[in-house]
């Protein structure tokens, strides 16, 4: 089964298609002069700054990445050192613990 379109549909947009396909002929090229798409001196300097600037921003970014330590996990000696510093019980019933309010919003 094939789809037939009748002949008042196809005209109009025949000639609709081949109006608008069209270059316009008074001469305008719709703001693409001989100069359309080229650079300018400017825009490469501006070009160049950019990348300068992302050269030492990359640059910056690895001394930085560098001075990090390798793991910020802590080493396991100091872990086990820090529980025998802990308070034993009878000592912890001998430091009150202050209680410490919640901040409540004001209403004006």
């Amino acid at each position: 089964m094939s789809f037939v379109v009748p002949a008042f549909a196809v005209v109009p947009v025949t000639v609709a298609s081949q109006f608008l396909a069209q270059q316009p002929g008074n001469g305008d090229n719709g703001g693409q002069g001989e100069d359309f798409g080229k650079s300018s001196p400017v825009g490469f300097l501006i070009l160049i700054l950019f990348l300068v600037a992302v050269a030492l921003l990359v640059r910056s970014m690895t001394k930085h990445l560098k001075r990090l330590p390798e793991s910020f996990d802590e080493p396991a000696a100091s872990s086990e050192a820090s529980a025998d510093e802990a308070p034993t019980a009878s000592e912890a019933d001998a430091e009150p613990v202050a209680k410490t309010e919640k901040p409540t919003a004001k209403s004006d």
